[in-house]
């Protein structure tokens, strides 16, 4: 570990990239797998399970890493968002509509981005999607109810997907 605690801003920032590259590249390695041997229904039946766990165990380790009160409402769901893997590598936006309401869309997605270079069909995320935001949101305040806005299959135009989060 003492060669990556010698890294310079630079190079520890490039790390990053890395890091959330590859484990966006295992979630889809790991789920192509699981369609061979499987085949789709059972993949996103898996892929769901998998994301369930993964956000909670996600949201837990950041707000640990980074003092984020339980139950600290949309203020620390908001600076959950940001340390998140998918923050290193899609961009993001978040808006306030009222101080009981969170926006949150992904303006770029690595996922269908690269899947849209290859003209292939978005992957349609959004089951998937419903049960990992709202297992993150409820992580950080079992209070916030999510819901989606838009998010693949459905069509939107300025961003990938979107979620609106408010406090019960």
């Amino acid at each position: 570990m003492d060669h990556i605690q010698n890294l310079s801003r630079e190079n520890l920032l490039k790390l990053i990239d890395v890091y959330a590259k590859n484990w966006l590249a295992h979630d889809g390695c790991w789920f192509l797998a699981a369609e061979e041997k499987y085949g789709m229904e059972t993949a996103m039946e898996l892929d769901a399970k998998s994301w369930e766990r993964f956000a909670v165990s996600e949201a837990r380790r950041i707000m640990q890493t980074f003092a984020i009160p339980s139950d600290g409402g949309l203020k620390a769901l908001e600076q959950a968002f940001q340390y998140r893997l998918y923050a290193a590598i899609n961009k993001q936006e978040i808006e306030w509509p009222d101080e009981n309401t969170l926006i949150f869309r992904m303006v770029e997605c690595r996922v269908q981005k690269t899947r849209r270079q290859k003209n292939l069909p978005d992957f349609p995320c959004k089951q998937v999607g419903i049960i990992e935001f709202s297992q993150f949101a409820k992580t950080v305040d079992k209070r916030i109810k999510t819901k989606c806005i838009a998010c693949p299959p459905d069509k939107s135009r300025d961003f990938f997907c979107a979620w609106e989060f408010t406090l019960d």
